[in-house]
């Protein structure tokens, strides 16, 4: 598909340079958007496979579920006192499942990108461990967005590796390895049912599909738009001055699979249809023990709402922001149902719940507040770009609003979820993260789960070690060093004055870059990530950047 892709395009330039380039960029965008969908048949039912008619007897471990976000920043849910639009778009539900149990107060994603995030989650392992390090990009998207983002008006470009890029296999093939061992695996070997809905964005083979990390059934996102872009119930808002969003809307459809099968389209709103679906996993096997990991799409661009939804907030008058808090009604309704199936199975004091967002907010949206009052977003290692909400409902076990303030990050949920089930971690590997139980449910271990934490994506890097976080990076060549016990939000750069704990950081990081692997795939491009502003804002050489590489 991607040869047939960019034999059309190569075709395509050719009669764009016998026209004059008038209009190559929008024939760029017709063609990868014709050539690259594929054919998608009209909605299936799911059968969802049934547990037994009666519970088993004896004691039943605990069900759980994982509802993962996609982006959403940490100022977009009312729990922490913030809210979209400020504050007019509250989130009751989410809010409510945090007061049931556990809020995880500084918890950090995995990485400032969506899939390694999601397999550090999967795994309860590092990136260096396993070499998943970079977030994989559909294919032809590296080479098609330096030509809308070079266009002369940012002090940064973006970078893109021709040769590197040459070395990529396709999309579907870049996964988590297969031998690696899953949260489903795990749970799966203790006698739960697994189930994935959403999306993966860990590989799409025979080794590295969700089917074959250990879901015993995968309701897969096979494309990336919440709803037909003519649909007469979405709301769209195009991001103009995002490459990003103009690729997305060009290539994306509104697509799902079922283990395997052929693309079929959704019934509705995407993030409804999911929750939908999940109720009826929950009733299909409210008779023996489950894992239901639900990724949601939403945050994630293109923004897309329903018109309900867009039509419940008046009050807002920015459309983009109206069609982004729409999104958030949709997502917190999810939680709602997810919730209340629970209790109308008579399941709600037997499972385990865990809120959490594969990163934060991104600043390519263009709505400044999402992470405040943090500074940076997705693609950066500041704290906007990593903290998330985490919240872990136990009744029972957790006792209700438990907080919980000490760092935390996704490597732990593997090892705690494991724990809380009774099923056996791997003892043949390293598991990075710790199982906090003991934290959540009163045992109080008198330290904090962890002295350091990580991250790494390619020549960018961070350690957060007993409130010193430091992150560094060779384009451009500068450290951050920031003490987060006094400034949480990163507003004072000690690094030139405490060269010391500088010099300590990075023994820490290349102890543990020296104890992983490299990464699977070659990083083939960078992006330049104002820390301060949105994309949609202009952009100057004294502006604080990172570039993002991967």
């Amino acid at each position: 598909m991607a040869r047939k892709i960019w034999l059309g395009l190569a075709a395509a330039l050719v009669v764009v340079v016998a026209l004059g380039a008038a209009n190559y960029k929008s024939i760029l965008l017709f063609l990868v958007g014709n050539l690259g969908k594929q054919e998608i048949a009209a909605n299936q039912e799911i059968i969802w496979d049934r547990g037994p008619a009666q519970a088993v007897g004896g004691e039943r471990p605990p069900n759980v579920i994982v509802i993962l976000a996609d982006d959403l920043g940490i100022n977009d849910i009312s729990t922490f006192g913030g809210g979209i639009a400020g504050g007019l778009v509250q989130t009751p539900h989410i809010d409510a499942l945090a007061a049931r149990g556990a809020n995880l107060t500084q918890a950090y994603a995995g990485q400032a990108t969506c899939a390694p995030s999601r397999a550090m989650i999967m795994t309860g392992r590092y990136a260096t461990r396993h070499g998943f390090e970079f977030t994989p990009t559909p294919d032809g998207m590296t080479r098609i967005l330096p030509l809308f983002y070079n266009d002369g008006s940012r002090p940064h470009p973006m970078l893109r590796d021709a040769e590197r890029a040459r070395e990529m296999p396709p999309m579907v093939e870049q996964g988590l390895p297969g031998s690696e061992i899953t949260l489903a695996e795990v749970l799966k070997a203790r006698g739960y049912h697994t189930v994935h809905i959403g999306k993966w964005h860990l590989g799409d083979t025979e080794e590295f599909s969700a089917n074959a990390q250990g879901f015993d059934e995968s309701l897969l996102m096979a494309s990336g738009l919440y709803l037909p872009e003519n649909d007469p119930n979405v709301v769209n808002a195009k991001v103009d001055f995002d490459p990003i969003d103009k690729f997305l809307w060009a290539r994306m459809q509104a697509a799902a699979k079922f283990n395997g099968g052929p693309m079929f389209a959704p019934r509705g709103y995407l993030t409804d249809y999911y929750t939908e679906e999940s109720v009826k996993v929950i009733e299909a096997n409210r008779n023996r023990p489950f894992l239901l990991y639900l990724a949601h799409w939403g945050m994630h661009t293109p923004l897309q709402a329903t018109r309900a939804d867009y039509d419940a907030l008046p009050q807002i008058k920015d459309h983009r922001l109206r069609v982004y808090g729409a999104m958030m009604l949709a997502l917190d309704r999810s939680v709602g149902k997810i919730m209340a199936a629970l209790e109308a199975q008579g399941l709600a004091d037997n499972t385990i719940v865990v809120f959490t967002s594969d990163n934060g907010g991104a600043g390519y949206i263009g709505l400044p507040e999402v992470n405040q009052p943090y500074r940076g977003w997705k693609m950066t290692f500041f704290e906007g770009g990593l903290r998330t909400p985490m919240f872990i409902s136990w009744p029972g076990r957790i006792a209700a609003s438990t907080v919980l303030r000490d760092p935390v990050a996704h490597i732990d949920l593997m090892p705690t979820l494991a724990a809380a089930a009774g099923a056996q971690t791997p003892t043949d590997r390293v598991i990075d993260g710790v199982d906090l139980t003991p934290w959540l449910t009163g045992a109080s271990p008198g330290r904090a789960p962890h002295d350091t934490l990580f991250w790494q994506s390619g020549y960018y890097r961070a350690v957060l070690h007993k409130g010193w976080k430091l992150q560094t990076s060779d384009l451009p060549k500068k450290d951050w060093l920031y003490n987060l016990a006094v400034d949480p939000t990163e507003q004072t750069n000690l690094a030139q004055a405490n060269p010391q704990k500088v010099a300590e950081l990075k023994a820490l990081l290349a102890a543990h870059q020296a104890a992983g692997r490299g990464p699977l795939f070659p990083n083939v491009g960078s992006v330049p990530v104002m820390v301060d502003k949105t994309l949609g804002d202009p952009a100057t050489e004294a502006d604080e950047f990172v570039y993002w590489p991967g």
